[in-house]
């Protein structure tokens, strides 16, 4: 089956060969997808007014919106980033190993440094920095602890489980 991966204004999505993408996935426009990434069902990537990149290893799970700003702002998606069911990233940066929990949202020019991570349902305001090694939750969400170690160290476990998955999934 075909997921709908279409082109606007000429720019056509690149996505590397290994990545799995769901069926009903849809895809528009200037969007950049690494290698061994993955983009689940019911997401919808739209680089329509700007560009969204995903770096390689990244998972966006099931009902994830990501879009840009009509503004010009980008969404940039790291390395081996987790990004759970439901999410909503709208013209944002995560940098790499970060963790996105179910149903957050992250709005306008907000930065989600490296191995930080936001709680489900949470939603993170338009300019909010949040620093590396950093838990952030609720609404608006805030500041709650620092990532633990053995949260650090689990990370590669969590993303290796979803390439593995990915993998599987491009069999069908």
């Amino acid at each position: 089956m075909q997921s709908n991966i279409i082109p606007w204004l000429g720019k056509f999505p690149k996505i590397a060969n290994d990545v799995f993408v769901a069926y009903n996935a849809t895809i528009i426009g200037d969007v950049e997808i690494a290698s061994q990434s993955s983009i689940w069902f019911n997401v919808v990537l739209r680089g329509d007014v700007s560009h969204i990149r995903i770096g390689s290893g990244t998972n966006i799970q099931d009902g994830t919106i990501i879009h840009v700003s009509s503004e010009g702002i980008a969404t940039i998606i790291g390395d081996n980033v987790l990004v759970g069911h439901n999410a909503l990233l709208h013209a944002c940066k995560i940098n790499s190993e970060s963790f996105i929990g179910m149903s957050a949202t992250i709005m306008d020019g907000a930065i989600v440094e490296s191995h930080s991570m936001v709680a489900a349902g949470s939603v993170v305001l338009a300019g909010t920095k949040i620093k590396t090694g950093e838990l952030w939750g609720g609404v608006p969400a805030r500041f709650l602890r620092k990532v633990r170690d053995d949260e650090i160290k689990d990370f590669p476990n969590q993303i290796k489980r979803y390439i593995d998955l990915s993998r599987e999934y491009k069999k069908i």
